[in-house]
């Protein structure tokens, strides 16, 4: 169970390297096995390059879990230069989603991920991050042609993680709303930045067989999930970890007075759901 980390900011947008240290720790000792950086709830365009190859490299080192690297960029040679970075600070995997801002049809997408990976290679492994902006069918033939070694599926479409299943292809979610499906691999769980014991001892029942309580955890986690439907992403999640202890700084986009208002009772019923979730056996 992968945790998909928040990037804490400054007062003025720069990434708080510290802040982020701790976040590294918090996750470490809520048990997760993973931690991907700057993957989309890390909200990778709003950060410099060389800040995100920065963190990298020191995270790598304060952690005592694998650590993933999120290189999604506008553009395929900053990709390779954040992948290339990753690999000399040893990273545990590369994350590579669609490049961002334009639209780009299928045999471009295709073209790009194969250029990438031919360019950097199978080491650290490489994981597709797949959005709706790229085709199910065009992620089975990246990852069929050895280019890949894993998809992450965040695609809107809950039918999608079935049809990747049924191709054989290993698959992780990288959608808090879908854990139980059979036959993943894993999961990259954003929710689990702020409460990475919930993940846990889900993703501990669901291993040992322990049906009522998966479903137990499941119910629950479908509640934060609820919730933080309601806000432009990250909001929810950054805000429940900074209610954990951490700092996480601002919003990187003001919300409407109505979804401020939205997130003052999402505050209260936070706090108040927080408990149950943190006397969630870690072995179940």
């Amino acid at each position: 169970m992968q945790a998909a980390a928040i990037t804490p900011r400054g007062k003025n947008g720069e990434l708080d390297f510290g802040a982020a240290f701790e976040l590294v720790d918090h996750l470490c000792r809520g048990g997760v096995d993973g931690i991907l950086l700057f993957g989309p709830h890390g909200e990778y365009p709003a950060f410099a390059p060389e800040e995100r190859a920065r963190l990298v490299k020191l995270a790598v080192k304060r952690s005592r879990v694998p650590v993933l690297a999120g290189v999604g960029a506008a553009t395929l040679d900053v990709s390779l230069d954040l992948a290339r970075e990753a690999h000399d600070a040893d990273a545990g995997g590369l994350v590579l989603p669609p490049p961002h801002f334009f639209h780009y049809d299928q045999d471009d997408l295709r073209a790009y991920f194969t250029q990438f990976a031919a360019e950097v290679g199978n080491d650290p492994p490489l994981l597709l991050w797949r959005t709706d902006a790229l085709a199910v069918e065009t992620a089975i033939e990246l990852c069929e042609g050895g280019r890949f070694s894993a998809i992450v599926d965040a695609g809107a479409d809950p039918d999608s993680l079935d049809r990747l299943v049924a191709a054989g292809v290993p698959v992780l979610a990288g959608q808090d709303r879908t854990p139980l499906r059979r036959g993943l691999a894993g999961v990259v769980s954003a929710a689990a930045c702020a409460v990475p014991e919930l993940l846990v001892a889900l993703h501990r029942a669901i291993g040992a067989g322990h049906e009522e309580d998966a479903r137990a955890h499941h119910l629950k986690l479908q509640e934060f999930v609820r919730w933080a439907a309601r806000f432009p992403e990250p909001t929810a999640v950054k805000l429940a970890t900074g209610l954990r202890g951490l700092k996480t700084g601002p919003l990187a986009v003001p919300l409407s007075p109505q979804k401020q208002k939205d997130l003052d009772a999402f505050r209260d019923w936070f706090q108040n759901w927080l408990p149950a979730v943190r006397r969630a056996p870690a072995g179940a």
